[in-house]
């Protein structure tokens, strides 16, 4: 891959709260489930931060 491309295809959500659900049902399945970093195109940190964020949300149940 290029490096053109790949940039491309990163999303970046530095920014993300987990009071933010709209931006967290986006990177989620239906049944709740976290998608994983090669279906969400996400960096490593980014994909981590995320996590850490749904699983806040979970803990609220703000997000199922």
């Amino acid at each position: 891959m290029s490096e053109q491309s790949t940039q491309e295809k990163r999303k970046p959500i530095s920014k993300l709260n987990w009071m933010d659900i709209s931006t967290i049902q986006h990177f989620t399945t239906e049944t709740g489930k976290i998608l994983p970093r090669r279906i969400t195109g996400l960096s490593a940190k980014d994909q981590r931060n995320y996590m850490r964020q749904v699983k806040r949300a979970r803990n609220m149940l703000m997000a199922l």
